[in-house]
This record gives C-alpha cells, sequence and structure tokens, in this order.
C-alpha cells in the first residue's frame, strides 16, 4: 500500500505526524479513532490493513446506535504509527488544528473463518465495498458495517452499527476524552504548542 499521497500533503519539519512507513501489528489488527477540530470537527475512524491505516472521516462521528448511518468519506491512507499521535497540527500545515485517540483497540472480520489469507480477505472485502468487523474498543464494541455508497464521489461510505448485544441508544460521543492521555481537545485547545505521542500497542 502507498504512503505517498499522506506524504505529500505533510511537511515534517512542522508537524510532528509520523512519516509515512509501511508497519504491521505482530498479532491483532488494531483499529483507531481520533477526534480531530480541523476546519471542521470531525472523527477519523482507521482500520489497520495490509501495513497501513486504512482511514475515513466521520463528520458526525460514529455511533453506537443502529439506527444512526454515518457518512464516511474515505480518505488517503495512514502510517500504522498515526495509531498513537495526539497534538496539535500548526496552522499552515494539512490539517491543521487539535487531535486526540478518542478511542482505539483491535478489530476482527465479523464473516471470517480462519481459513485462506486475511489480508487477502480484507482486500477484496474493500474491494467489493463491504466491510463487516468487530470493534474491541474502550468505546465502540461489537459489529459493524462499513458500506460503499454507488455515486459519483468514489470515497463515499456509510458506518453503521449492528443489532447486536452492544447496540445502545446514548450517544457514545458524550464520551469526550482520551483513551490515551484521558485529555478533551479543550485540553489541547488550553496547551497548542504541546504535541502528546503515547505508545498504546
Amino acid at each position: 500500500m502507498s504512503l505517498k499521497e499522506y506524504n505529500q500533503k505533510r511537511n515534517f519539519n512542522s508537524t510532528a505526524e509520523p512519516e509515512g512507513e509501511i508497519k504491521k501489528s505482530t498479532s491483532e489488527l488494531i483499529f483507531v479513532v481520533q477526534k480531530h477540530a480541523a476546519s471542521h470537527l470531525h472523527y477519523d475512524f482507521r482500520l489497520e490493513m495490509d501495513g497501513v491505516l486504512k482511514s475515513w472521516a466521520i463528520p458526525k462521528g460514529p455511533s453506537m446506535n443502529p439506527a444512526d448511518k454515518r457518512l464516511a468519506i474515505m480518505v488517503e491512507d495512514h502510517p500504522y504509527s498515526y495509531k498513537d499521535f495526539e497534538g496539535t497540527i500548526p496552522e499552515g500545515n494539512y490539517g491543521a488544528g487539535n487531535v486526540i485517540v478518542w478511542d482505539n483497540g483491535t478489530y476482527t472480520l465479523a464473516d471470517y473463518k480462519n481459513t485462506g489469507d486475511l489480508e487477502t480477505k480484507l482486500k477484496s472485502d474493500l474491494q467489493k465495498g463491504h466491510l463487516s468487523f468487530n470493534l474491541s474498543g474502550k468505546k465502540l464494541k461489537g459489529e459493524f458495517v462499513l458500506v460503499k455508497l454507488k455515486t459519483k464521489q468514489e470515497n463515499t461510505w456509510l458506518l453503521i452499527k449492528s443489532k447486536d448485544q452492544y447496540a445502545i441508544d446514548e450517544d457514545v460521543l458524550q464520551q469526550d476524552k482520551s483513551v490515551l492521555s484521558d485529555m478533551t481537545l479543550e485540553d489541547l485547545e488550553n496547551k497548542p504548542k504541546k504535541i502528546h505521542k503515547i505508545e498504546s500497542f
């Protein structure tokens, strides 16, 4: 997988974001959700796949309510090491604003039977535009589905919570603190020059 677009968009002399390199988990695949106060507040949902983090920007954030269908715009691949990035992207840089790790954990494909190559299955499902997976996070749990919409914009998807024992009506976004540092975006706003990089896996 290429990280060329990610690297081209960033000046690593002025942002503490990690430079793009291919890397994989040693055991379970990871996911991360970063809350990002850029020009517009949104949540970046990322799934480890083939050495990178496949990434979707979700304007309204993920939901644990199956009735909610969240628009998810697929963006450029991010490096595996981005999973721990918290801090402030300085003005003048792509995506300038504050970032916290809102949730993280591991994930598995919902219909994977431990037969065949997992990476091949992941890439096949992504290509088909339908990913069904189980999240084991601190806030997001259970089965979710990412479905690609048939529109003129090829990067438009929906993130939907499946009906299972973890589904709830309450707004999970009210849990607004970082799972790494226990900070909110407002806390970062008061410390705009401090960059937080905390290893979690």
